[in-house]
């Protein structure tokens, strides 16, 4: 059985990884941390686990690596989609796998490391945008508007506050949705969140989308 500890300060992409992981016999998610305080106590008390650790809780990861392994655990980074890793720290890591890691992808890395093998995923920016076509045929039907919500979504606000923060009321932002999900072919926000992850160029308009938004709110 492999055990695993998902630190991650987004709410939707812990929710994602755990509704994956739970369809797989061999995995077990034996701790969600959404900040490095709740990591290091799950770490401490769990032993021989697989730890899944975003870059946006900015750890130590020199400290967290050894830690981990006087624990006989290891550590795999999950990067925002257009983050630089350093080759220093790349060494050091089991794993890298992307913000937009799909499913399929998320699993093997985790079985890899389990195997005691590296798994990096590095992928080409340019390559990526390229090729994802569907991202930026989602990213254009978007308006300026509907991609805030979005990006507000990714982050896990409820209705109320993403109302709030767009100064508008909630009936608004719920007939807002309905578009979105019609556009983008999701459900739920859930689905929508997750899809907005897997598309790099889709992720990138709702991380600028969101933003402009703090920028207006400072």
């Amino acid at each position: 059985m492999n055990r695993i500890i998902l630190a991650d300060n987004q709410v939707i992409f812990r929710a994602g990884a755990a509704r994956i992981l739970a369809l797989e016999e061999e995995m077990r998610l034996v701790a969600q941390c959404e900040d490095l305080a709740k990591l290091w106590s799950a770490l401490e008390s769990l032993r021989g686990t697989i730890l899944l650790v975003a870059s946006s809780l900015h750890p130590d990861v020199l400290a967290l690596v050894e830690r981990a392994k006087s624990m006989d655990s290891r550590v795999i980074l999950v990067a925002e989609n257009t983050e630089q890793v350093s080759d220093s720290l790349v060494a050091l890591l089991d794993g890298i796998v992307c913000r937009n890691v799909s499913g399929i992808d998320l699993v093997d890395a985790i079985r890899s490391v389990a195997r005691g093998q590296r798994y990096m995923q590095r992928a080409n920016v340019t390559a990526i945008h390229a090729t994802d076509s569907v991202g930026a045929r989602v990213r254009d039907r978007l308006t300026p508007k509907e991609m805030q919500i979005v990006s507000l979504i990714v982050q896990g606000c409820k209705n109320k506050e993403i109302a709030d923060q767009l100064g508008t009321k909630e009936q608004v932002i719920k007939n807002y949705l309905r578009g979105i999900y019609d556009k983008t072919g999701v459900s739920d926000r859930l689905e929508l969140a997750l899809f907005t992850i897997h598309h790099r160029v889709l992720a990138e308009a709702a991380a600028r989308a969101g933003n402009l938004i703090e920028m207006r709110s400072a």
